[in-house]
């Protein structure tokens, strides 16, 4: 990939590992959005195209497509951890295209899914902020030495508003701890 002045390398192996940690995380909370809306299969999709090149094949427009469409699906879907779960399955499949760019904005392509992930699973338990917490140490946990070299690449993740983005930078903060 080419880059400019800041901005650095970044593999196709390493892209894989970011999807593949992403695609993980939508995974677990993709039955909430199944079970409220059965018959849209757009998050599933999402989390098939970035199956897809996490097991080695080329980043296409079927990434982009349908983690767009994911993201649709989030918005016309009235339940709140819905939501939440097809928009962790749409980050899934945008992770393929993470850039080498050293903006804090790019941690979301990282850490997006496992944010939204994190918040479904909290809404899921009655808006209990420890589920929450206790999703983002298992993703913290299942964190790969490469996820954490390319994260550290990037500046800290932004202050989100939300409490996505407050769970998204815990998980930043918690990565970048040493181990």
């Amino acid at each position: 990939m080419t880059t400019g002045p800041g901005d650095f390398e970044l593999t196709l192996d390493e892209l894989r590992v970011v999807a593949r940690f992403a695609m993980e995380s939508a995974l677990m909370t993709l039955h909430v959005f199944e079970a409220v809306r059965p018959e849209d299969h757009r998050p599933r999709a999402a989390i098939e195209a970035a199956r897809a090149f996490v097991d080695g094949g080329a980043r296409t427009n079927l990434q982009r497509t349908t983690a767009i469409d994911a993201h649709r699906a989030a918005k016309e879907v009235a339940d709140e951890a819905a939501q939440h779960a097809a928009r962790a399955a749409g980050d899934a499949a945008a992770a393929a295209y993470l850039h080498p760019l050293a903006k804090a904005t790019q941690v979301g392509h990282i850490l997006g899914a496992a944010a939204h992930a994190a918040r479904a699973v909290e809404l899921i338990a009655g808006d209990d902020p420890e589920a929450g917490a206790a999703f983002i140490e298992q993703a913290r946990l299942r964190a790969t030495p490469v996820l954490i070299d390319v994260l550290t690449r990037y500046p800290l993740a932004p202050s989100g508003t939300g409490r996505s983005g407050l769970l998204m930078k815990s998980l930043d903060s918690s990565l970048r701890l040493p181990r």
